[in-house]
Order: C-alpha cells, then sequence, then structure tokens
C-alpha cells in the first residue's frame, strides 16, 4: 500500500541556497508577503520538527530536514582512486593511469568504473537511513540529485541502462520497497543524462546472504557468491549499465553485479552510489555494528 505524501516544513531541498536576483527584488512584494504569511501560520497550525537535528521547520516542504543539516552533506575530496573510488591517503599511489588504490593496481574489478557523492557518515547517513529505514519518500528525489552530481565529469555512453541492486524476495517483502531502485528512479527522472534508461528487472537477487559485517573481504566474496541472476539476459546482452545502489563498503557487491551482468553479456558496466564507507569509516562501523550486536546478545541471554 503506497504512502501518502505528506506536506511539512522544510528546506527547498537545494544543498546550497542561492538567491536569484529576480527572487531577490521580488522579497518585500506581494507574493513574497503572502508566503511568508502562509508559512508562518502552517508553522503554528502544523508544527514539525527536522527528523535528523529535531529542530523546528520553518519551511512548507515534502522533506523533512532543515537547511542546517542539508548544508552539512558535502562530496568526497582528497585522492580517490580513479577506478573504485577509494579514499587514498598518500600521493605515491598515482599510476601513470591516474590515482589506484593497491587492489585495483592488483586485480581490475569487473566494473569500468564506480563513483560516490560524499562519505557514508553524519547527515548524508540519516538520510540514506530517513529513505531505508524509515520510508520518507521524499529523500529519494535529492538522493537522486547526488548520485546524479556524482557522476559529473565521469565519461558515460549516449545509450545507458540503469540496474538497481535488487534486494532478495523476503526482504523486499518486509521493507516493502527497495531503495536502491527508488534512487535509481529518481536520478533518471532528473532527465540530467540523455540516453539513460531504468532497467529494475534484469538483475535478480536469487539467494538470501548472511551479515556482512565483520566479514573480511574474502569472506563477503564467497557470501555473496551465487546471490545474484540475470533474469533477462536479452535486455542487457552488449549494453552498457550503470549499477545503483545506496552505499558502497568495500565494493563486494557492485564487483558481484558488474561480474554477472558482464558474464550474462553486457558490453561495460559502470557503478553509482549515493555515499561510499571509506577504509577508516568502515572499520569504525563496523565495530559499533558488532558492538551492538554483543550487546543485545548479552541481554537476550539473561
Amino acid at each position: 500500500m503506497p504512502f501518502a505524501r505528506r506536506v511539512v516544513f522544510s528546506s527547498s531541498g537545494d544543498l546550497t541556497r542561492t538567491v536569484s536576483p529576480g527572487r531577490a527584488k521580488s522579497r518585500g512584494g506581494p507574493q513574497w508577503v503572502l508566503q511568508t504569511a502562509a508559512e508562518s501560520l502552517f508553522s503554528v497550525l502544523f508544527p514539525a520538527d527536522c527528523r535528523i537535528c529535531q529542530s523546528s521547520l520553518t519551511r512548507i516542504s515534502t522533506l523533512p530536514v532543515c537547511d542546517a543539516c542539508l548544508q552539512q552533506v558535502a562530496p568526497l575530496s582528497g585522492i580517490l582512486c580513479g577506478v573504485c573510488g577509494e579514499k587514498l591517503f598518500s600521493k605515491f599511489v598515482v599510476t601513470e593511469n591516474g590515482p589506484r588504490c593497491g587492489m585495483c593496481r592488483r586485480i581490475a574489478p569487473p566494473f569500468a568504473r564506480a563513483v560516490a557523492y560524499g562519505a557514508y557518515d553524519g547527515v548524508l547517513r540519516d538520510l540514506i537511513h530517513l529513505l531505508k529505514y524509515q520510508r520518507v519518500e521524499s529523500v529519494a528525489p535529492l538522493l537522486g540529485r547526488l548520485l546524479s552530481e556524482a557522476l559529473t565529469g565521469v565519461e558515460l555512453p549516449e545509450l545507458l541502462l540503469v540496474v538497481p541492486v535488487p534486494l532478495f524476495k523476503r526482504k523486499l517483502r518486509e521493507r516493502g520497497f527497495n531503495q536502491a531502485r527508488e534512487i535509481a528512479r529518481a536520478f533518471v527522472r532528473r532527465g540530467t543524462i540523455t540516453g539513460i534508461q531504468l532497467e529494475a528487472s534484469a538483475l535478480v537477487r536469487v539467494k538470501e546472504t548472511a551479515s556482512q559485517t565483520g566479514l573480511t573481504r574474502h569472506q563477503r566474496r564467497a557470501n555473496l557468491r551465487g546471490a545474484f541472476a540475470v533474469a533477462k539476459p536479452e535486455r542487457i546482452r552488449g549494453r552498457s549499465l550503470l549499477v545503483v545502489d545506496d552505499v558502497m563498503t568495500t565494493g563486494t557487491t557492485a564487483s558481484e553485479c558488474a561480474r554477472v551482468l558482464m558474464r550474462a553479456g553486457a558490453k561495460q558496466v559502470f557503478v553509482a552510489t549515493v555515499a561510499r564507507a571509506t577504509r577508516e569509516l568502515e572499520a569504525h562501523l563496523q565495530m559499533s555494528e558488532l558492538r551492538v550486536k554483543a550487546a543485545q546478545a548479552s541481554v537476550a541471554g539473561h
């Protein structure tokens, strides 16, 4: 059953607020006065708080997040691997082909390139969780926009199929939707890249896998082996694909999806995610999750 859209007070959704000259001139005019009066009235009649910092919202919007929080969302910076997008911490990783992480220098991944907008931390992580776990669907267009910004400057083919990472059918029933598909749909609807089309049924998840938390890279690969399959190979054969997901951690999921798609006849595969867990952040997140699980097990044992 679809969720009804709920209007709340928030920002306009822009991460960087700029005022055009025309809009600046209109301030103080009849339209601006009416809008300000309406927002003031609604803030009294229908008060709402930011879903991240809990501060009061003062703008009418479907996105329940304040401007102050949105302004904290920032793109990845520093030296990034030119293949997998991993953040690098040494100038000596630059090769004749550009920056490369140790893994990509040793073994080329099955995808041509992977990019992400920002680090999986802070407000960006909270935004992803709002969509993923609380089903605040109004976050999807913003995440689709960030995905588009992550792909700025990436040389993509003119015709591209967008393939969201699928969920296993039981998890899809429990959650009610696939966050990767919602982000991919919002990205395609933006229309900022011509010649792209959503293909959400070609790749399926055929095996339910254990949690990846605490697993080594090798264990993650073994855990995901055989988890994905191409249900409609005729749709992707000879085509260039863009695999979309919310978060990239070690890249194991993206690599397995790309491997299966390439084996089924895809021409090439690119990967784009909203967020990327850097190595030091990944270690911190894994330790936090393990501590939570240990605490839950301790409580269950008493």
